[in-house]
């Protein structure tokens, strides 16, 4: 990532609230280098007008999602790849709004940009498998799924998302803590976490490596992130840096259960680095 893109995303990281649609096209910078933030943000804008031109301009809330929902998933044709689901296309913003296609939480994220410049407060919701969207209406709170062409989800619906994904001896209660507003700095950490899964299945470290940066960046406590950064530089024979993450993970969180095998790598390591003078 060059210095400029990558300051750009750090000043946003300084805001509570911020563009999760800027961050997520700031990150699609680092597979799309000629990527132009601004256009791809004034496309979502252009799709929030196209949105508003559909709706009178005292519509209540349920109306505007019914208008988003059909703009969207009917006269865009915007759906859930579920043919490719892992592609890592569709974790890139840019790719979503060229493609039509994605994930949940990209899908989410131009769910919740849109439906906000409509005057709609849709909120993403980090659930534990899927993510979500929500937004209150007279009557309550609605849930969404953005994947399934906006479909209201009922509590029957969450439930059993979560019985899919929870351990069965886990009782799940209140669904109140699964349906959280997340807040951008938490939707932009599990995307980014989603990208890293897909790079390190596919040995892809180059990639991998520019992602765990940006996942530094916003969850800087993250030892675990830390530990898996310098095991990546190791595959890719960056010695140095990876001496440096893992004494850092190490003196950070020096009972951890893996610590033997660390110790073990640091002196792997040091030799190899040792080779390089």
């Amino acid at each position: 990532m060059s210095a400029p893109q990558l300051g750009r995303f750090i000043e946003l990281l300084t805001r509570e609230q911020f563009s999760v649609a800027e961050a997520c096209l700031l990150i699609a910078q680092d597979a799309y280098p000629e990527l132009n933030v601004d256009t791809y943000l004034g496309r979502i804008e252009a799709i929030a007008e196209g949105v508003r031109a559909r709706i009178p301009a005292d519509a209540f809330a349920e109306q505007r999602i019914v208008a988003l929902n059909n703009y969207l998933f009917g006269e865009l044709r915007l759906s859930g790849n579920v043919a490719d689901y892992y592609d890592p296309r569709n974790s890139y913003l840019n790719e979503v709004i060229d493609r039509h296609v994605g994930i949940p939480i990209t899908l989410s994220v131009l769910y919740i940009e849109v439906g906000q410049r409509i005057g709609l407060a849709v909120k993403g919701v980090s659930f534990p498998g899927h993510f979500l969207v929500k937004l209150r209406v007279k009557r309550g709170q609605l849930v969404i799924d953005p994947f399934a062409n906006g479909e209201p989800q009922s509590e029957d619906d969450l439930r059993k998302r979560l019985q899919q994904v929870l351990p069965k001896t886990q009782a799940i209660g209140s669904l109140e803590p699964y349906i959280e507003a997340a807040t951008p700095r938490q939707i932009i950490a599990r995307l980014l976490r989603n990208l890293k899964a897909i790079y390190m299945k596919s040995r892809e470290f180059d990639r991998a490596l520019a992602v765990m940066n940006r996942i530094l960046l916003v969850t800087p406590e993250s030892v675990d992130e830390l530990r898996d950064r310098g095991l990546v530089y190791q595959h890719l024979e960056c010695f140095r840096p990876a001496l440096a993450d893992l004494q850092n993970y190490l003196r950070r969180s020096p009972d951890a259960t893996d610590a033997l095998e660390i110790h073990e790598r640091l002196v792997e390591l040091r030799q190899a680095a040792g080779r390089l003078n």
